[in-house]
């Protein structure tokens, strides 16, 4: 969520640097099922260009329609979108559709933010009558701060006949790589198309630069005598694939302590049970639950080979364990795909 926000808003104010003004469609109630859900945003410009999706493709040229009001009298609006007809969803969206307005403080607050991985709520104001045009819109805050809106037109404290949709966006997913070879580009490139914040670390015999990693967020040479892992949480993954069983040993001995949301590790099967033996030896208080932890062989049996096919087995053997899914095929559920 964060990195379609994170576009949304660099192209706005991009945007208004060239005279162009923007509204923000953000899909604030749902009754049914949908391609996408609650919290999905699309910016619009004046030129009519979008930035972002809220469904497959269908919805969004109803929006653009529908937004030129907004661009005209500069009024938020409320609008539905009935897709049971349309998208076989099965679901009534309920889009709320603003005016767009990045100020500079807004900007430099929201990159900040970013930066420092801080959690940035947002509240949306809607009716749910069709059309409705009042003083209703979406209201940023940050930590320790006042908080923003996007049109002066907000009413901060929403009336009992308003209703209130509320979204904690939390900082991007946070993979470092410790490896630089061919396979790690690989991994970084396809990592970023899905939002996450990737962090390389490279060997100090072995310097590289961020160009030589598309995507990626910073690049610094180390090794596992000075690595920082000061900052591993929840939020974190860790994929050691630097391709040295040695160094793969220190580099796990310093994240016993640690809890990161993935840990794995690149390499053959056959030499798990001598890197889990060998662990112990060099640390005894290591438990059975760490060496459980570690995923290794990295990645999902799917029969991959090259190293974009070996990074989409990784990457989706992560997201499944940061979203505690058993891996399996959508055909074999009955039911919502998106449990509530």
């Amino acid at each position: 969520m964060i990195h379609e926000l994170k576009e949304i808003i660099n192209q706005a104010f991009t945007n208004q640097q060239k005279g162009l003004k923007n509204v923000l469609a953000t899909v604030v109630h749902l009754e049914g099922s949908s391609y996408r859900k609650p919290g999905v945003r699309m910016l619009i410009s004046e030129n009519e260009k979008m930035t972002g999706a809220v469904s497959g493709g269908c919805v969004e040229k109803e929006i653009l329609h529908r937004s030129k009001s907004v661009f005209k009298n500069a009024e938020a609006k409320i609008i539905t979108y009935d897709g049971r007809y349309k998208l076989g969803c099965e679901g009534v969206l309920y889009i709320l559709i603003e005016p767009f307005f990045i100020s500079e403080l807004l900007h430099t607050t929201f990159r900040n933010a970013i930066l420092n991985r801080k959690i940035i709520n947002i509240e949306a104001i809607y009716s749910k009558n069709e059309e409705a045009s009042v003083d209703f819109g979406s209201i940023l805050t940050f930590q320790n701060l006042d908080p923003f809106t996007f049109s002066k037109n907000v009413v901060r404290k929403p009336e009992k006949n308003l209703l209130s949709f509320h979204q904690m966006i939390k900082p991007a997913f946070n993979l470092r790589i410790i490896g630089a070879e061919h396979d790690a580009v690989k991994l970084c490139k396809i990592g970023s198309l899905l939002g996450w914040q990737i962090d390389l670390i490279t060997s100090l015999k072995d310097p590289k630069s961020i160009n030589d990693f598309p995507g990626a967020n910073s690049v610094v040479e180390s090794n596992a005598e000075m690595i920082d892992f000061s900052k591993i949480d929840a939020n974190t993954g860790i994929l050691i694939m630097n391709h040295s069983y040695v160094q793969d040993l220190k580099y796990i001995l310093k994240l016993i302590d640690k809890k990161p949301a993935y840990l794995g590790v690149l390499g053959a099967a056959k030499r798990r049970d001598k890197m889990f033996n060998e662990l112990i030896e060099l640390n005894p208080s290591i438990t059975e639950d760490f060496l459980d932890s570690i995923h290794t062989p990295a990645g999902l049996n799917l029969g991959a080979q090259t190293p974009e096919e070996i990074a989409i087995s990784i990457l989706a053997e992560i997201l499944a364990t940061i979203k505690n899914k058993k891996p399996d095929s959508l055909k074999n559920i009955t039911g919502h795909i998106h449990q509530n």
